[in-house]
């Protein structure tokens, strides 16, 4: 599951309707459950999104044998999905993925 800080100023517009919006938006459907929505598109086989305290939790399923162009543009849209939801670019989300890693574990 990856876990995807959502920045401060948008955590309160972070609702099960906008995760819904969002999907039909980049994705061209979903489907809401009671906390979660999911969707599938081009190399994504499964994507369920949940909403933490202050975070975004994704289960992702790709398919790695479609072509490269459907890979390419799915990754873009996945990209997109991430920061209109979480505010943070691609590149700043891996600043922050590298910055959870190095830090100590509570323990």
């Amino acid at each position: 599951m990856g876990v995807y800080i959502v920045r401060p100023a948008l955590r309160a517009q972070l609702t099960l309707d906008r995760l819904l919006v969002t999907c039909q938006q980049e994705f061209g459907a979903g489907e809401r459950a009671a906390d979660t929505v999911t969707t599938h598109y081009g190399a994504i086989d499964g994507l369920t999104a949940r909403i933490g305290k202050g975070e975004l939790q994704i289960d992702l399923r790709m398919n790695p044998k479609v072509a490269p162009d459907v890979a390419a543009e799915t990754i873009r849209r996945y990209n997109r999905f991430l920061e209109t939801l979480t505010g943070y670019t691609a590149k700043e989300r891996a600043k922050k993925a590298q910055k959870a890693a190095k830090a100590p574990s509570a323990g």
